[in-house]
């Protein structure tokens, strides 16, 4: 049994963050955002600055998941270095990056290549509706490693994973073998975690730059997908590093040079403005 709860955090704006892209397991319906967190389902509302919580997990849970305990001002003043960035915040104030557990994440990036948000949502629920625990009607716990694993292909091919299907598998027997060992990657350093992620098949820099983001407290990876690559390119156009910087691996240099430890913080920022509102005018 679930009890509710309300909390009163610091600078935060649950619709924002849970909306923003970074992750699939929540839907809103009205004020109430319900999702799925480890084996819990939880239900969120926002009451101006309450957090009210209809769930299991405590109020300090919801402070980690949440980053509730970044220092989101001080983070403002570092990746505030021009216009854009600064019409981001002051319009998405309060986004929070998400915690997220590390197995789901890969997983759910790896689902992410080459599609929609509502794609990748639809495969992360066949893939728990097939492979979980039901958890309540219509909710289910993602599946263990060790179940993907041993998941027979046919199987998994109902999830509509498509040409994903054998590296998800092969994701997850990794995992199980050992050969990857997941909580090894919070202890190095940000480039050695993401080449040890990019030797898994169907992880590039991308992939791995969002799974360091969200699920490894890596704030300096800055994942550069085609909206972070128009932005660069449309907003800063008239700089000269440019000339010469034109794959997504150099600008994911760029933004963590630019923006700082936080560019992570930035880019998610950026990210969502894009999404929102495609290119903006700054005058």
């Amino acid at each position: 049994m679930s009890w509710t709860y309300r909390l009163k955090p610091e600078l935060f704006d649950l619709n924002y963050t849970l909306d923003c892209g970074q992750v699939f397991r929540w839907g809103q319906e009205g004020d109430w955002w319900t999702g799925v967190v480890g084996d819990h389902v939880i239900r969120l509302s926002q009451d101006q600055d309450r957090l009210i919580v209809d769930s299991k997990l405590s109020p300090d849970f919801l402070t980690r998941y949440f980053r509730l305990d970044d220092n989101l001002p001080s983070i403002y003043e570092s990746i505030n270095r021009d216009l854009l960035i600064d019409r981001a915040i002051h319009k998405y104030w309060g986004l929070r990056l998400i915690r997220q557990d590390p197995w789901e994440c890969l997983i759910s990036y790896m689902l992410s290549t080459a599609s929609s948000i509502p794609t990748i949502q639809k495969r992360i629920f066949l893939l728990s509706q097939f492979f979980g625990q039901e958890l309540e009607p219509g909710y289910f716990s993602f599946p263990t490693p060790e179940t993907l694993a041993n998941a027979d292909p046919a199987e998994l091919d109902k999830c509509k994973l498509g040409f994903r299907t054998q590296n998800i598998k092969a994701a997850a027997q990794a995992v199980v073998s050992g050969e990857l060992e997941l909580d090894v990657l919070f202890r190095l350093e940000y480039k050695y975690a993401r080449e040890r992620l990019m030797r898994l098949r169907g992880v590039g820099e991308k992939v791995a730059d969002c799974v360091l983001l969200f699920a490894f407290e890596k704030m300096e990876a800055f994942p550069v997908d085609t909206h972070i690559r128009q932005i660069i390119q449309h907003y800063h156009i008239d700089d000269s590093y440019f000339e010469t910087c034109t794959n997504m691996s150099c600008m994911g240099d760029w933004g963590r040079e630019y923006f700082g430890h936080y560019c992570g913080y930035a880019q998610e920022y950026l990210y969502y403005q894009k999404r929102m509102e495609g290119f903006v005018g700054l005058y």
